[in-house]
């Protein structure tokens, strides 16, 4: 069994190196993108989940308080009474950001001397915590302008003092290079696997494959493999790059990240070769993997956060692969994280993988008979 793999194997590399159709990526339907790019892919940040931690009694921080929670944009999710309830909120994505108040804020702005806001913001992903930063700040500003004309100061009343967790200096390749893994990796997967049986039956030597030695799974597994050995190649290769070449930092197990890209590439498999046993021709293969693969990096929080989509559409993410792997590679780049940590993301992407598998093995029996 063994070597009637590997001669398929053999055979799907040949292929794929001499067909120019399986090596370059097409553009997806227009209509398609559109729609999900006007539904769901948006910069705009109207949701922002804040905690207070307030250690002055006085009536200033109140009245700044009371700004902030007037504004439509900011939406407050706890109030903190100790300082070890920070790292939970933040390390948990409960809030986005927290504003810290201390002791003396009143008294110093009765005094007039220069009084300090801090706010610790999740830095995870750059452009989301830039974006919180800037709302925010003008929060401060207005309470600045309030303040200096109603108490005849001078000079700003406030101090905004900022600290950012897991990205410090708010680089955005520190966010998007670990999703270029996630990304690159989908893309060649799918491509490979959902080619494979098009290009068969477009070829015409599709009923010579049936004819030989060969059983339905060990022709199902030798159509897998390609796109498993090209598709870790490729992820391998791009965490070397965003390492050595782009200095990211990647301070997680680097097993676990292992066990997800495993996961996440049988996952991907599952889908491609459903997609290649439902298409009688490479385009018609094509077409099916851009249906796919357009809303599924929309849909997966690469770019824009997920909490920002419509419910119906943060809904369907769960069915999305892609959205489990973007918290492993990320969470393992930039937080450390263990097996652990990453079980809430591991169980859903194996159960994924699990039925994309058995479903792409029935569609090819089902296409054999």
């Amino acid at each position: 069994m063994l070597s009637r793999v590997l001669g398929l194997v053999i055979k799907e590399f040949l292929a794929l190196l001499r067909d120019k159709t399986s090596r370059f990526v097409l553009i997806g339907p227009p209509l398609l993108q559109l729609l999900v790019f006007g539904y769901a892919a948006t910069y705009d940040l109207n949701h922002i989940p804040y905690a207070v931690f307030n250690q002055d009694s006085g009536f200033a921080s109140r009245e700044f308080l009371g700004r902030l929670q007037g504004s439509p944009d900011f939406q407050q999710v706890a109030t903190i009474t100790h300082e070890s309830q920070i790292a939970p909120l933040i390390n948990n994505k409960k809030a986005l950001l927290v504003v810290n108040i201390g002791p003396h804020f009143t008294r110093d702005l009765l005094l007039y001397h220069p009084a300090k806001v801090q706010v610790i913001v999740d830095g995870r992903n750059s452009n989301t915590a830039t974006l919180a930063l800037n709302d925010f700040n003008s929060i401060v500003l207005g309470f600045d302008t309030h303040w200096a004309l109603h108490h005849e100061w001078g000079h700003p009343a406030a101090q905004l003092v900022v600290r950012a967790w897991f990205n410090p200096n708010l680089l955005s390749r520190w966010f998007i290079i670990p999703g270029i893994v996630a990304l690159l990796m989908l893309v060649v997967t799918l491509l490979v696997t959902g080619l494979s049986v098009a290009r068969e039956r477009e070829q015409g030597t599709f009923d010579q494959l049936l004819v030989t030695p060969l059983t339905p799974l060990e022709i199902l597994i030798g159509k897998a493999l390609p796109g498993f050995i090209i598709g870790a190649l490729e992820g391998v290769f791009i965490i070397l790059v965003a390492v050595f070449w782009f200095q990211v930092p990647l301070i997680g197990n680097l097993l676990a990240l292992a066990l997800g890209m495993i996961l996440f590439l049988f996952a991907a498999i599952g889908i491609g070769l459903m997609i290649s046993s439902l298409a009688f021709t490479q385009q018609q293969g094509l077409l099916g993997v851009f249906l796919f693969l357009v809303p599924a990096i929309i849909l997966s929080g690469f770019a824009t956060p997920i909490a920002n989509m419509p419910k119906l559409v943060q809904d369907l993410t769960f069915l999305n692969p892609m959205r489990y792997f973007l918290i492993i590679v990320r969470g393992t780049f930039l937080e450390g994280d263990s097996f652990t940590n990453l079980w809430p993301q591991y169980w859903p992407l194996a159960l994924i993988a699990i039925f994309s598998m058995t479903a792409a093995g029935w569609l090819f029996r089902h296409r054999l008979q």
